[in-house]
């Protein structure tokens, strides 16, 4: 039987309603290049009782795009509706647009009795984690910091410029690390598929301990900080930011 969630909001918070049951919610998170977009939908697809949450977004809608299938595409005004009325679980502006995910969302997925799959980055799993402290949260990592740095420059839909910064919030991202439970480093993306499948379906021991996963995180940040070849990046493109960017 899925364990109970319980959302613990403010007295001035919406709350929303959870009549058909309380299925477990997992929060997924990880730096750009690390395969989590692709596991999560493959996790998705073959497991139907866990549910990804679609967030809102007040950019324009993109050719292909489906209203309630890629985002759900409001207004700036209706936004701030849902901010002025607490029903965001977590949000951020992103270059001018607004982004988040709502409680709604959370709703509706367990009104299903179906297992929640946030699939949100670090800034936003600080917002929920305090909301949602018995969510399951997972950080997906690369093997090393040259492997994420290859993968993210071989995508060819970023400037050189884009990529770097990309980088960059991986590093802030992965500093991060200390509030997930659970770590995959996704060296072959099928492992890493079979890791996932196992902790949040098969409900299998992590193939890292809490502390392996520390120790591992902490060595992409030296890494970061001290291998030559990235040394030669920052002369090139810029010291990265101490901000934790979204």
């Amino acid at each position: 039987m899925a364990q109970k969630t319980t959302i613990q909001l403010e007295s001035n918070l919406v709350s929303p309603s959870y009549t058909k049951g309380h299925p477990e919610i997992y929060v997924v998170s990880a730096p750009s290049g690390t395969g989590k977009t692709t596991l999560n939908r493959r996790l998705i697809a073959e497991h139907p009782q866990i549910q990804l949450t679609v967030s809102h977004t007040t950019r324009k809608q993109r050719a292909g795009e489906k209203n309630g299938d890629h985002y759900w595409f409001v207004s700036p005004e209706a936004f701030q509706a849902l901010l002025a009325k607490n029903a965001m679980l977590e949000h951020a502006n992103v270059h001018g647009a607004y982004y988040g995910t709502s409680l709604h969302e959370i709703e509706r997925i367990q009104a299903q009795n179906c297992a929640v799959l946030l699939e949100i980055d670090v800034q936003g799993w600080q917002q929920v984690r305090s909301k949602i402290p018995s969510a399951t949260a997972l950080l997906i990592i690369p093997p090393s910091m040259h492997v994420l740095w290859q993968r993210l420059s071989e995508r060819k839909t970023d400037t050189p410029e884009q990529t770097w910064k990309r980088f960059q919030n991986a590093r802030a991202e992965i500093q991060e690390c200390e509030y997930f439970q659970y770590f995959i480093v996704n060296d072959s993306l099928e492992i890493a598929y079979q890791e996932l499948e196992g902790l949040l379906v098969k409900k299998a021991p992590p193939a890292l301990s809490h502390a392996q996963g520390l120790a591992h995180c902490r060595k992409l940040l030296q890494e970061f900080d001290s291998a030559p070849e990235i040394q030669q990046l920052k002369v090139q493109y810029g010291a990265p930011s101490t901000a934790l960017p979204r």
